[in-house]
């Protein structure tokens, strides 16, 4: 009897691997029945590699649209294939990539599934005991965009912690960075560590989501004594990384799905490390426009620039300067056009080139009530107070940039231990 249901088992997975195979080719790479030589496939779609994890095992996934396998949801392909899938986290923008920047979402039962959607954001940030009381593996597969202040890393640790509390079997499905081909960036200082900021590492760090979370368990970054560990143990916790196909830090990978609302397109991904900077100023960073993190501006800068109106739309509900005329940059373009802007390097320029002409500095960067330099919004992006000074002062840009560059170097040789694709240095 076991023998059957084994050949019924590896003859059903055929089957779906067959199926899930034709759906990748038709989305990603291939040609007249042909494999293309540069085909990047996400650690989900070699599904014969973690399969054998899950089965007969309870299983809990962290995920949101971007979980997919070519045209089919992750939590879908698995149900198909018998996997007992006992509940679903979701990050920030939720579980099905809707929700608006900081929106809360709460528990709910997903409709198209029916299985418990547990959300990750806000007052809660961790799984806790009870959520994981009837789970054996938990499975973590998001598309990230390789930016310090993107929140799903932030997500990534709680979750990794939580499997470490609870003594769990984590697995990532590791995906492409389509930001990993360079580094740059203040690396966040510890008094200013936050959700949108929780380690030592540049604000662009060039790694995927698999070797990141290789990083904070290699480093440490975690605190052993809540978990009642000597520094260094992981208690009973497993961790697996199931690596991309065909990726490494030199290729340009273009995401087939939108990670969150305001980053539509490779545009956007590209231009989010500069243009992000401008959430912790009075700048419209373009939320409810046309472009969003592809033109910035303001009512007061001149009016001989760039023209938009932010509006009210689903994914930027109060966006800010609704309804207001903004004057400001378009760097709209071709997503080949966009990459070769942003020069793999942070453009700081177009933040000290919108300082230079905002007439009423006093506001331009939006302080907290408490005062302090590590609750400004602006500050938690840098990860430090410095880089708000040095743009209020006028430094040059060589000069901003020759004070990160011994904190990236050693950032760097850190860095280095935990890749798991060939990288572009």
């Amino acid at each position: 009897m076991c023998r059957k249901f084994l050949v019924f088992f590896l003859f059903v997975l055929l089957i779906m691997t067959s199926c899930i195979s034709q759906d990748t080719r038709r989305k990603s790479g291939y040609h007249r029945g042909r494999k293309l030589e540069n085909e990047i496939q996400p650690g989900a779609a070699s599904i014969y590699q973690y399969l054998p994890l899950l089965k007969n095992s309870r299983v809990a996934v962290f995920a949101n649209h971007t979980s997919m396998i070519g045209d089919t949801h992750l939590v879908d392909t698995l149900k198909k294939l018998g996997i007992d899938i006992k509940v679903i986290f979701g990050p920030e923008h939720g579980f099905r990539g809707k929700a608006d920047a900081g929106e809360k979402v709460s528990t709910y039962k997903d409709q198209e599934t029916g299985i418990t959607v547990i959300s990750l954001y806000g007052n809660k940030l961790k799984p806790s005991k009870e959520d994981l009381a009837e789970v054996d593996v938990m499975l973590f597969d998001i598309q990230d965009v390789g930016v310090r202040f993107y929140t799903y890393i932030s997500s990534l640790q709680y979750y990794m912690e939580a499997a470490m509390e609870n003594s769990k079997h984590l697995i990532v499905l590791d995906r492409p960075n389509p930001n990993g081909h360079y580094i740059d960036g203040p690396v966040l200082e510890p008094a200013f560590k936050s959700f949108v900021g929780m380690q030592p590492v540049p604000v662009v760090y060039g790694m995927t989501i698999g070797e990141y979370a290789q990083m904070i368990l290699g480093e440490n970054w975690y605190d052993p004594k809540a978990y009642g560990w000597n520094k260094g143990s992981k208690g009973d916790f497993e961790f697996t990384v199931i690596p991309c196909s065909n990726y490494d830090h030199t290729k340009f990978y273009e995401l087939p799905i939108a990670p969150s609302p305001n980053l539509p397109n490779m545009q956007s991904i590209y231009l989010y490390p500069s243009i992000c900077f401008f959430e912790g100023t009075v700048i419209s960073e373009g939320r409810g426009a046309s472009a969003p993190f592809q033109q910035f501006g303001h009512p007061s800068l001149p009016k001989n620039l760039h023209a938009f109106t932010p509006q009210s739309m689903p994914g930027a509900k109060n966006p800010k300067c609704m309804g207001q005329t903004c004057y400001g940059w378009n760097l709209t373009g071709s997503a080949e056009e966009v990459r070769l802007k942003t020069e793999n390097k942070l453009q700081i320029k177009w933040l000290k080139d919108t300082y230079a002409q905002f007439p009423d500095k006093n506001i331009f960067f939006l302080l907290a009530k408490s005062g302090k330099p590590e609750d400004h919004f602006f500050n938690k992006l840098s990860g430090n107070a410095t880089f708000m000074q040095q743009i209020k002062d006028g430094i040059a840009e060589e000069a901003i940039r020759q004070s990160w560059k011994e904190d990236i170097e050693n950032f760097k040789l850190i860095r280095k231990q935990y890749l798991l694709y060939k990288d572009f240095e």
